[in-house]
């Protein structure tokens, strides 16, 4: 480890050193944490292999700006992410850490991103650590494989590559973060969205056990597909491109997502295939391939890992705003929507009669709300500790009509109330948001440290209620929680005909 200061005309830059597998990376001090970026995890043998080591580099490599964005969806425009960036040969693996005190042993902290296991890269400006660091924990974010890339199912190429990058990532914490002043044993893997199914998953893959102690999943998506799903996406995928399902890994990795986009702008000719999968609009999931991925997580989980776990309170909101469902379903639609996605139709529409907040309520519990309530459920099955949260602090931002929506944790947890595409959720921050984000923040550190973030395990029926005015009690959702009693089923593919 060394510690250097250069000089430029009337600025002073302290650089810290720290080797690290392939070689010795440069970081900074940016206040009072220490920050690095870009520092590769593991290499890409071939494209659509599994990851492999880290190729060594010579001297000192900088760490100070993050790694490209792995290939990956622009079909979501300005709300789905940022254009993918021009790729470096296959530098996709890099991973980044903020750190209060390279010499010490501090809980870590591992984050992964969501979007729909379809974009997402962790140099977004809502993913900053810096916050989240200044509260003692070592804060590490990462890249991993999306779309056909990470989830498509190719022959001669391993399923759930995103989730393999994913135990790549965690393995290399597992031997590299006390280098930077984390604790290798206190190491909480937390999420959102399509990043809190990764948590999920990685909660019911053998590979993962043993590199993690804690877990927090938000919003956990229950979307899930068998082998035979996902390799009918892919060929739909290579299709649209033109090409042979195995041709895909020669496909150009700035063309590949477009294949995706194109299957997503045409998802509803699939439907007679694909089910609920492209009712929802989800082309890709993690796989449950029986090797990677052995089983779903609700079946899966062996409770020796402490869970976090919850949702929002409106999360299909902002989907709907999105597509420009809010204030246009039609009663035909919602019935449609409770036809598709509900075990009881028939009691969802005798208990919610308007046709908007029936289809907004039905697509929220098949999509995160209730996987999000089974996987705690299927913790204390197991025999695990879980906690349980719903955020109802409606967001304040575009006069109030996203609610306490999907993503709306994200500024919140993070503390960057102003920085991000998550954060317009908000506006400009006041004391509620405020208030709100330092609840927020704090149980989950205190999770990480403690494994104990503020209130009673759900075995006793209790849940947290994140607001304004703050909450222990019942959860909230019990008219869902009774039309679901059984967890997610894996998606398949619907035979023709069938």
């Amino acid at each position: 480890m060394g510690h250097r200061r250069s000089h430029n005309p009337g600025v002073t830059i302290e650089t810290i050193d720290v080797p690290v597998s392939g070689g010795v990376v440069r970081g900074r001090r940016e206040g009072d944490l220490s920050v690095f970026r870009g520092i590769p995890f593991a290499s890409l043998p071939a494209r659509f292999a599994a990851p492999g080591p880290v190729r060594p580099w010579p001297g000192v490599r900088p760490a100070t700006a993050f790694g490209p964005p792995p290939p990956q969806s622009t079909a979501l425009g300005p709300a789905g992410g940022p254009a993918a960036g021009p790729a470096e040969g296959d530098d996709w693996l890099t991973v980044n850490v903020w750190s209060p005190d390279v010499d010490g042993r501090r809980p870590v902290r591992v984050w992964i991103q969501g979007g729909g296991y379809a974009f997402g890269t962790s140099g977004l400006p809502e993913y900053d650590g810096a916050v989240l660091a200044a509260g003692g924990v070592v804060l590490v974010t990462f890249n991993y494989r999306v779309g056909l890339e990470g989830f498509g199912v190719v022959p001669g190429t391993p399923a759930n590559r995103g989730l393999l990058d994913q135990v790549a990532a965690l393995t290399w914490v597992r031997d590299t973060i006390a280098r930077f002043g984390g604790d290798p044993d206190q190491v909480t893997v937390f999420g959102q969205s399509a990043g809190g199914g990764s948590v999920a998953a990685l909660l019911a893959m053998p590979r993962a056990a043993g590199l993690f102690r804690r877990a927090i999943a938000q919003s956990v998506p229950g979307t899930f597909f068998t082998p035979a799903l996902a390799a009918d996406v892919a060929r739909a995928c290579a299709a649209e491109l033109g090409v042979g399902v195995a041709d895909l890994p020669a496909v150009d990795p700035e063309v590949l997502p477009l294949a995706g986009d194109a299957v997503l702008a045409a998802i509803d000719r699939h439907g007679d295939r694909w089910g609920p999968a492209a009712a929802a609009g989800v082309p890709f999931a993690p796989v449950v391939d029986g090797d990677v991925l052995p089983t779903t997580p609700w079946r899966g989980l062996t409770g020796r890992v402490d869970l976090l776990v919850g949702h929002t309170r409106d999360e299909q909101r902002l989907l709907s705003v999105l597509t420009g469902r809010l204030g246009t379903v039609t009663a035909a639609q919602a019935a449609a929507t409770a036809a598709t996605f509900a075990p009881d139709p028939e009691r969802y529409r005798q208990a919610l009669p308007d046709p908007d907040r029936l289809d907004e309520v039905v697509r929220s519990d098949w999509l995160f709300r209730m996987p999000s309530l089974h996987l705690a459920r299927a913790q204390l099955a197991a025999g695990g500790r879980a906690f349980v949260y719903e955020l109802t602090w409606p967001a304040p931002g575009g006069g109030g009509i996203f609610g306490a929506c999907h993503g709306l944790d994200v500024p919140l947890v993070f503390g960057n109330l102003t920085a991000g595409r998550p954060a317009a959720l908000i506006g400009e921050p006041g004391p509620a948001a405020r208030s709100v984000s330092a609840q927020m923040r704090a149980a989950w550190t205190a999770f990480a440290t403690t494994g104990d973030p503020g209130w009673p395990a759900f075995d006793s029926g209790l849940v947290r209620l994140f607001d304004a005015e703050p909450a222990v009690a019942p959860y909230p959702e019990r008219l869902s929680a009774e039309i679901w009693p059984d967890p997610p089923e894996v998606l398949d593919l619907i035979a023709p005909g069938g």
